[in-house]
């Protein structure tokens, strides 16, 4: 497969993961592969509801803890989703949230240059 094949792949698969386990998928995804880092970047992942508690600092805190909290509970079923597309080990996942924009970031850390060996 293609470098752009596997990014798109590793999109769907945080898409269904993102269904699965927080309850609703982004409006928008997408994925990029750099040497032995992968980041995605998903656009309009809040519900309805988030996005109302957003608008004090008080929501801002809750929704950042609960995703916060859900994300660390099912990362390891999220990092065996993306071995599965990848095939290479993963050193570590990450993730943060913007309830400003509704911009949600994950970056996947890899034990070999992921990029270089899809080039191979």
């Amino acid at each position: 497969m293609t470098k752009g094949q596997i990014e798109a792949k590793i999109s769907e698969a945080v898409s269904k993961f993102e269904i699965e386990y927080m309850g609703r998928g982004p409006k928008q995804i997408k994925t990029i592969i750099t040497e032995d880092i992968i980041v995605v970047r998903l656009i309009g992942f809040l519900s309805p509801t988030e996005k109302r508690l957003a608008q004090t600092k008080e929501g801002i805190e809750l929704i950042k803890k609960v995703r916060a909290t859900l994300f660390e509970n099912a990362k390891e079923d999220l990092a065996n989703l993306i071995k599965q597309v990848i095939d290479v080990d993963i050193a570590g996942i990450y993730s943060d949230v913007n309830t400003v924009n509704g911009e949600k970031v994950i970056v996947i850390t890899l034990n070999e240059n992921l990029e270089k060996k899809l080039s191979q």
